[in-house]
């Protein structure tokens, strides 16, 4: 585990819950003596080494959530090693995954982009109005996340985080274009993390792209069970979709369903990784 921060320590609280992975190393270029101490006490080895102590541990996956910036020099440092590289930072790096939409890739490719907390949980849905329509023009999406669940990494990160997030919605979608805004709000008490589709999409049965809808939002809560598609409705061409997410582990107060459903999902599709691997080996 690269970075100490709300998301690292929640991915290793995940790991040593995993019936398959483990944290072994979680290390920070800084010196956050709180959060490494917590990390300790979850059972973690610690570095304040950063990548320089990821590539002498020896690990077999390694999960990035330090920033954009940093994980370039994250991917050189690691372009030798035999390691699974899963990106939590919205880099341009990497395959697009959701444990949804192509999670096989996991199994075969070596750089993971979860995209960003945003692109997990709309892509499952856009990809369902994708596979139910002829085609899919402009996307609009909006999201809204409460000011406590995100870090100083993610704020620096936000011109990454529209660009990512609206790149690989044009990817996985095939849409025409995708405009991504976010707002950080500070109200109290702190909001679920919600986000909002807007969707033209042509050639669509609006009763069969409901079900596909549902189908997808029941698949996604099997791995984040506070995933909700709170509102549906398709008017001629236009599609809108508004889906909250709410923390319901315990590991993380219920407001930060973003940092939920991108950590889930990276332990997801690690988890998969793995088990390709055991099988693999017994062969």
């Amino acid at each position: 585990m690269i970075g100490a921060g709300m998301l690292g320590l929640d991915l290793a609280e995940r790991l040593n819950a995993s019936p398959v992975l483990s944290c072994a190393l979680v290390a920070s270029r800084q010196s956050s003596a709180s959060a490494l101490r917590r990390a300790a006490q979850l059972g973690c080895g610690v570095s304040t080494e950063g990548i320089t102590a990821v590539v002498r541990a020896g690990v077999d996956v390694v999960f990035d959530a330090s920033s954009a910036e940093a994980h370039a020099a994250h991917r050189a440092a690691l372009a030798s090693a035999d390691v699974l590289l899963v990106d939590l930072t919205p880099s341009s790096g990497g395959s697009f995954l959701t444990p949804t939409v192509n999670p096989a890739r996991a199994e075969t490719d070596r750089h993971l982009s979860m995209v960003s907390c945003g692109g997990q949980t709309v892509l499952p849905v856009l990809d369902a109005i994708a596979r139910n329509s002829e085609r899919v023009g402009d996307v609009e999406v909006t999201t809204t996340v409460a000011s406590a669940s995100v870090g100083p990494a993610t704020r620096d990160n936000l011109d990454e985080y529209l660009a990512i997030t609206g790149y690989a919605v044009e990817r996985l979608t095939g849409a025409t274009r995708a405009k991504v805004l976010a707002t950080i709000s500070p109200a109290l008490p702190a909001p679920p993390f919600r986000a909002r589709i807007t969707a033209c999409a042509y050639g669509i049965r609006p009763p069969t792209l409901a079900n596909a809808v549902k189908a997808a939002a029941d698949a996604v809560r099997q791995y984040t069970p506070g995933y909700k598609v709170s509102a549906f409705s398709v008017a001629d061409d236009l599609v809108q979709a508004t889906i909250t997410v709410t923390a319901l582990g315990g590991r993380l107060p219920s407001y930060a369903g973003n940092v939920e459903i991108i950590n889930a999902a990276a332990v997801t599709l690690a988890e998969r990784y793995a088990r390709s691997r055991e099988v693999g080996h017994r062969g």
